[in-house]
């Protein structure tokens, strides 16, 4: 065990590519993987999902460039999400690639998920009573009274959870109430697992914007209504996690007849907006990220000084 080693996790840095939906960082992560020899460990929820390919900008094999990625289509549509699992998963792609004496990469927007795998970080209980008591109500009425408890006993955990994600609003709840306390208290104070650089790429918000509402045309033309539809034969309606992936979500309504297609675009849109402000929130919050914009011309140079200023 090293100095840089507490607690038994494995030697060497990870370096953790963060940030909001759509700003750059699997172009810069590909950049880093050539450069440090390194390979990618997926920090996207929804990119774990197999088939959802098109919807969440997941890199072709072409696109990887013969970089190594792990973790990717692990789960069928019809699996909940747990940051449990993705966390044992993870860990265990992060070992063997330091193992083999390359860079892990640990790239993605979800939040959780990038803490669950740097961090010392146990997940509080759970109760079956509480969370069927707490899922009846989430059949019955929806996610929307349920988020305003929410937002009500914890604003800064309602502020990391989309409105529309039962599950993770379900998740909070029965925290809360198991606990006393508020969910965002159940989350420890950082302790790092494994040494790590993080740096976090953005855009400014117009370009952002402008970057999002494109990235959707392109989705579109490139089949999601059709892969959402194959997916939906595949159980993706009954999937509680995955059925309220963005795009994907709004295409299934489109499907049912609930929205005209131009709706569910312009919506996607909006909603890919709205979660890359809470992204923007949950990771600004965390002084440990170092903020590159991925518009300069010199980012990978920059991104390399910094994972070399943290390795010494």
């Amino acid at each position: 065990m090293s100095a840089a080693d507490p607690g038994g996790a494995p030697g060497g840095t990870v370096v953790a590519v963060v940030g909001p939906t759509a700003a750059g960082k699997s172009a810069l992560s590909i950049a880093l993987a050539h450069a440090l020899d390194g390979e990618v460990v997926n920090a996207d929820s929804m990119q774990l999902y197999r088939g959802m390919d098109i919807g969440t900008a997941k890199l072709t094999p072409a696109e990887r460039e013969g970089v190594p990625h792990h973790l990717l289509d692990i789960w069928e549509v019809t699996e909940p999400a747990s940051v449990a699992e993705y966390q044992r998963l993870a860990r265990a792609a992060v070992d063997d690639v330091l193992a083999r004496g390359r860079v892990p990469l640990l790239v993605g927007g979800s939040g959780l998920y990038v803490r669950a795998v740097l961090e010392r970080f146990e997940f509080p209980g759970t109760d079956p009573a509480v969370r069927e008591r707490l899922e009846a109500e989430l059949a019955e009425a929806g996610p929307a009274p349920l988020y305003a408890r929410l937002r009500a006993a914890d604003p800064a955990a309602a502020e990391g959870i989309l409105p529309g994600n039962g599950r993770r609003i379900v998740r909070a709840l029965e925290v809360i109430e198991l606990t006393g306390a508020p969910f965002t208290a159940s989350l420890p104070e950082p302790t790092p697992y494994y040494p790590s650089v993080q740096l976090g790429v953005d855009l400014d918000s117009t370009a952002l914007d402008e970057r999002i509402a494109l990235r959707v045309d392109r989705m579109w033309a490139d089949g999601l209504v059709a892969e959402t539809r194959a997916l939906a034969g595949r159980g993706l309606p009954e999937g509680r996690t995955a059925s309220r992936a963005l795009g994907y979500h709004q295409v299934l309504r489109l499907l049912a007849g609930e929205l005209t297609e131009t709706e569910a675009h312009d919506e996607t849109v909006r909603a890919t907006r709205r979660f890359v402000r809470r992204q923007r929130s949950w990771f600004r919050r965390d002084p440990r990220i170092h903020w590159l914009d991925s518009a300069a011309p010199g980012l990978v140079a920059d991104a390399l000084r910094l994972v070399s200023a943290a390795a010494r």
